[in-house]
């Protein structure tokens, strides 16, 4: 069972929400809050496999709570995704950077947040690549220094498994890219996570970029 966690300050959402998602059988809602500093606190006591959270609130917003939640070594298992109404390649990037695993639009159809919801719980970044996309370009509007050095640690096929999750791709289409089968893909990601110090896939794309391996518009 997928346990998960709303984070919203409108009661009519997060009902909606709880709605939704329990239509499925292997998803429970085990609490809600209304603001980021209750949604931090709410998570510390039940320790979710996901949250679904809101960017605008008051009481603290939900890309301050996404961090205090990402840097909590208790809550390292955690997986936190940033539900909105607004779309701009900035709030994506900053989602990105605040730590989370993956970003949601409201307007979402009930089973693709279901099934985001299980693809961010078995441990894999909700980043298409139709949004790693937008994540570069927003990144390519400020300020770059590619940072190289920090690949140093990596070996040539790593640099490529690494340059092919930061263009978005999962872990079947880096296999059938690099002729390796899917274990051995998932085997260069876990590797890249322990050598780059990243908490998920989400932080290997932006690695990818800041590191300047990649450039907005390949992949």
């Amino acid at each position: 069972m997928i346990r998960v966690v709303l984070v919203d300050d409108q009661p009519l959402v997060r009902e909606g929400l709880r709605a939704l998602l329990e239509r499925a059988e292997d998803i429970t809602v085990t609490g809600d809050a209304d603001s980021g500093d209750a949604g931090v606190e709410l998570v510390a006591r039940k320790r979710p496999d996901v949250v679904l959270m809101d960017i605008r609130m008051p009481g603290g917003d939900g890309l301050a709570a996404t961090r205090r939640i990402v840097a909590d070594p208790e809550l390292r298992e955690v997986q936190v995704v940033v539900l909105t109404t607004f779309d701009t390649d900035e709030h994506i990037l900053d989602a990105v950077r605040a730590g989370a695993a993956g970003f949601l639009l409201k307007d979402t159809s009930p089973e693709e947040m279901r099934e985001a919801v299980r693809i961010v719980a078995r441990g894999d970044a909700l980043l298409s690549p139709a949004v790693t996309r937008r994540v570069m370009r927003a990144a390519a509007a400020g300020p770059r220094t590619p940072d190289a050095a920090r690949l140093e640690p990596l070996t040539e096929r790593e640099r490529q498994v690494l340059a092919r999750v930061g263009a978005g791709e999962s872990n079947g289409e880096i296999a059938a890219a690099l002729f390796i089968s899917p274990a051995t893909a998932r085997t260069h990601v876990g590797r890249l996570l322990t050598k780059l110090g990243a908490r998920d896939r989400a932080q290997l794309v932006g690695i990818a970029y800041e590191t300047g391996l990649i450039t907005p518009g390949e992949g």
